[in-house]
C-alpha cells in the first residue's frame, strides 16, 4: 500500500507567497524559502501518516511553462524534483512532476489525476493541495468536482466498489462535504518557511 500527496505548484506558490508578505511585514524578519521535504512532511503527519516505512508518491502538477518552484527548495521541477526520492522517519518519498499541456485545462487536468489515484485500489490515503477555498468561480467550481469525487468515488472497470481511501484537502477556509477531512495548509507552510508560532503571538 501507498499514499499520495497531489499538488497543485502554481497555488501552492501562490499561498506561500502571501504568507511570506503577511509575516514578514508582521514579525520585521525576512522569510527564506521553504524546506520542500519539510512541507512534505508537515503535510503528510496532518493527513494521517505516522512515523515508519511508508511509500509516498508525490504528485506535483504545475503549468508547462514553469519550471521551478518560486518560493521553496529545491525547486526546478526537471533537474531536482522530478523522478528524485528522499527518506526519513516516515518512510520513502517519490517525487514526480507532470506539466499541464495547453490542450487540457489545469482544472480539468488535476481533476482527472484526482480521479485516477481514486482508482488506485494499492493507494491508501490522498492529501489534496489545490486552490479549493471558492474565492473565484474557477476556484468554487474546481472544489465542487473534488468534493463531489470525494462523496462518490469512481468504482472498479466491473462497476465494483473500491476501498475507500483516507482523503484530507488541505485549504486556506474551512470547507464543508463530505468523504473527507480537512487541514489548515497555513500550518504547514509554516513549519517549512521556518515561522515560528511564538513570533507570531
Amino acid at each position: 500500500m501507498h499514499n499520495i500527496i497531489l499538488v497543485d505548484t502554481a497555488h501552492l506558490d501562490h499561498v506561500a507567497f502571501d504568507l511570506i508578505v503577511n509575516f514578514e511585514r508582521m514579525i520585521g524578519r525576512q522569510i527564506s524559502k521553504g524546506d520542500f521535504p519539510k512541507w512534505l512532511d508537515c503535510v503528510a503527519l496532518d493527513g494521517g501518516l505516522r512515523p515508519g516505512d511508508h511509500e509516498t508518491r508525490v504528485y506535483l502538477i504545475h503549468p508547462k511553462d514553469k519550471t521551478q518552484l518560486q518560493h521553496f527548495i529545491p525547486c526546478n521541477f526537471a533537474e531536482e524534483l522530478n523522478g528524485k526520492a528522499f527518506r526519513d522517519e516516515l518512510g520513502e518519498f517519490a517525487l514526480n512532476a507532470y506539466g499541464v499541456e495547453d490542450i487540457v485545462s489545469p482544472e480539468d487536468y488535476f481533476v482527472q489525476v484526482f480521479e485516477e489515484v481514486l482508482r488506485d485500489a494499492a493507494c491508501e490515503r490522498v492529501m489534496v493541495i489545490a486552490d479549493l477555498d471558492g474565492m473565484t468561480d474557477e476556484s468554487a467550481r474546481l472544489a465542487q468536482r473534488i468534493k463531489n469525487l470525494c462523496a462518490n468515488p469512481p468504482k472498479d472497470d466491473k462497476g465494483s466498489e473500491l476501498p475507500r481511501k483516507d482523503i484530507t484537502l488541505f485549504t486556506m477556509q474551512p470547507i464543508m462535504g463530505r468523504g473527507f477531512q480537512q487541514e489548515l495548509l497555513g500550518y504547514s507552510l509554516m513549519a517549512a518557511l521556518g515561522i515560528n508560532g511564538n513570533e507570531v503571538q
